[in-house]
């Protein structure tokens, strides 16, 4: 009976060894097909009242996607259209945000379209990170921010 029950837990704990691999691989081949797209960084996001969540964002032509770490979707949790976000200042992480974040972070405190207190977000980029979203924002096309009347 001790050596069934041994044999037992040795498939289970396999099967849990399996499964472990099989998940970080599914990280790891969305975050590869994620980067494939370009011009990718790795980007902490944090609505106004809300819990920091770690991603990845994208820049794209006029937008900027972001997509949490640990999704297996390849579409965008949060979409934000370049004339819509303005980075209003930047301030180095508290203790207790470089404990989530990682080291090396500066947060953008941006706001989005019309304004309000709910109409804003953190984002937790590296330094570098920061100066690329930066230019990415100053480098609209002129007029883009014009809304068209038709």
């Amino acid at each position: 009976m001790g050596e069934a029950l041994a044999l037992d837990a040795a498939w289970l704990c396999a099967a849990l060894l399996i499964l472990l691999v099989v998940a970080a691989s599914g990280i790891a081949a969305r975050r590869f097909l994620l980067e494939r797209r370009g011009a990718t960084v790795e980007c902490g996001l944090r609505q106004r009242g809300r819990s920091w969540r770690l991603g990845v964002a994208s820049y794209q032509l006029d937008e900027f996607r972001w997509y949490g770490i640990f999704g297996v979707s390849t579409r965008p949790e949060r979409t934000f259209a370049r004339r819509d976000l303005t980075v209003v200042t930047r301030r180095p992480p508290t203790a207790d945000e470089v404990r989530i974040l990682g080291p090396g972070r500066i947060v953008a405190e941006c706001q989005l379209g019309g304004g309000g207190a709910a109409g804003g977000v953190d984002l937790a980029l590296a330094e570098s990170a920061l100066t690329g979203l930066l230019a990415w924002l100053e480098s609209a096309p002129p007029g883009s921010h014009l809304d068209v009347v038709l």
